[in-house]
């Protein structure tokens, strides 16, 4: 064997398995509701049963996926409630947040999140949806991460995870993914003025309008 060639170890495949199942239940390809069939998503994915389940294992912590007893893993689907409490949680944490961040976050955290920003519109502009996605997620926590209150973290991310589908789903359309756009233009201009007032309201405002993107989807 070539000394040059990196073997591939476990803790990589694992992490490979887990991010392409979760793309997977973010694009649609694995639907809401529908059951996961070990062998057969083995077989497409070239994998075995025993990273697959381990990836199956960490959705279901994200809340993506559910493990039922006798019948495996099925996608999580969510009703119009689901989605309609979620959201109204979400937006007390980042009206709260978005005053905390403000406040706390360091002159480089705001270089960070403007870089975010900046890779995120590139994928907008080359229409690259499930990329955008992945950066608006890390804007999101990276924003909130920036409060420096790790119980408002902990639970937002358990809520951002299990929102991943339906926020995806907003942006299919050309015209609310611009509106969309628009919001991150104004939370970034509200985060490097440093505006408290002006960056909560921007988040608030984001989720008021993500329902109204995904309420006929749902």
């Amino acid at each position: 064997m070539d000394a040059g060639i990196a073997r591939i170890e476990r803790p990589t495949l694992h992490n490979v398995v887990v991010t392409r199942l979760r793309d997977m239940v973010i694009e649609g390809l694995l639907q809401p509701g529908s059951r996961i069939h070990e062998g057969q998503l083995g077989e497409q994915l070239g994998v075995s049963r025993t990273p697959l389940r381990e990836a199956l294992k960490v959705l279901a912590m994200e809340g993506l996926v559910e493990l039922v007893p006798g019948r495996g893993a099925m996608v999580r689907a969510l009703t119009a409630k689901d989605v309609q409490d979620m959201l109204s949680v979400l937006s007390v944490l980042e009206q709260l947040a978005g005053t905390l961040t403000c406040q706390n976050a360091s002159d480089a955290d705001i270089r960070d999140v403007r870089q975010l920003h900046d890779e995120m519109m590139a994928f907008y502009r080359s229409g690259d949806r499930l990329q955008y996605f992945k950066k608006n997620q890390q804007i999101h926590s990276a924003l909130i991460s920036f409060t420096g209150n790790a119980s408002l973290a902990m639970v937002h991310e358990i809520l951002q995870s299990r929102m991943r589908r339906v926020r995806y789903i907003g942006d299919l359309n050309d015209d609310t993914w611009s509106g969309a756009v628009s919001d991150h233009e104004e939370m970034i201009a509200a985060l490097e003025s440093r505006d408290g007032r002006r960056l909560a309201k921007a988040l608030v405002d984001h989720l008021a309008r993500t329902w109204d993107r995904v309420k006929n989807a749902i």
